[in-house]
């Protein structure tokens, strides 16, 4: 079963979770941006990477802006179920921008990224990275893959959401950005059942469409229970 969680910020309090302890092996956590265990390349990261990568399911994470890109870039990037990836340790994988996979017989487009909405703090200290933001390359990829697929997922996964949704969250933006325009775009063309997100720190159903995650382990699908006579 595919399970969707919002930002870890690096903290291994997740996965210890009572909700993630039910996940079996062979299921898929996905974490919706800000995994944030890519930060300082220390020992203690290290060891918590390899402790992930032996988790009986697979971990999977689109980049926020809590990463360090300089050692995100480091992976290699090969191709897993159709789509790139970066293979951290074991069964982690980091999920680039503008692939679709197949996972579970189900077609997921993935585009991480977003505007740290402490820019500067983080420019004074050194830890801000201008690929935080997705450039248009990156932007052109995803439609060349959704086009190869008609436009169609049944699943998309962002860090940030699109601007229709951020006018229904307790936080709504004054301004739209190039990647903002770009998802309102592909919420237009693109057919999919639900878009989910993380970066808002919410859990919470938007709309009909649209889910905030942050601290909960959802699934994708709410599971089927046999009716009883």
């Amino acid at each position: 079963m595919i399970y969707i969680t919002g930002d870890t910020h690096g903290e291994m309090c997740r996965f210890d979770s009572g909700q993630a302890k039910k996940l079996k092996k062979g299921d898929t956590l996905i974490v919706c941006g800000d995994f944030g265990f890519l930060w300082d390349g220390g020992p203690k990261e290290e060891k918590n990477l390899k402790r992930l990568g032996k988790k009986k399911y697979n971990i999977l994470f689109l980049d926020g802006t809590h990463e360090n890109f300089d050692l995100l870039e480091q992976y290699p990037v090969s191709e897993w179920n159709g789509g790139k990836v970066q293979n951290i340790s074991g069964n982690l994988y980091h999920l680039m921008r503008g692939q679709v996979y197949t996972i579970e017989e189900k077609k997921l487009f993935v585009f991480g990224g977003g505007e740290s909405t402490e820019k500067q703090m983080r420019i004074a200290v050194g830890k801000w990275w201008e690929r935080e933001m997705p450039g248009m390359e990156e932007m052109g990829e995803g439609v060349r893959n959704l086009s190869a697929v008609d436009m169609t997922v049944d699943y998309i996964l962002t860090h940030e959401p699109a601007p229709r949704v951020m006018s229904n969250t307790v936080n709504p933006k004054e301004t739209t950005s190039q990647l903002e325009a770009y998802f309102e775009q592909l919420a237009k063309q693109v057919k999919f059942d639900k878009w989910f997100f993380g970066s808002i720190h919410v859990d919470r159903k938007i709309t009909a469409k649209n889910y905030a995650v942050f601290n909960d382990i959802i699934p994708v699908e709410p599971p089927q229970y046999k009716r009883f006579r």
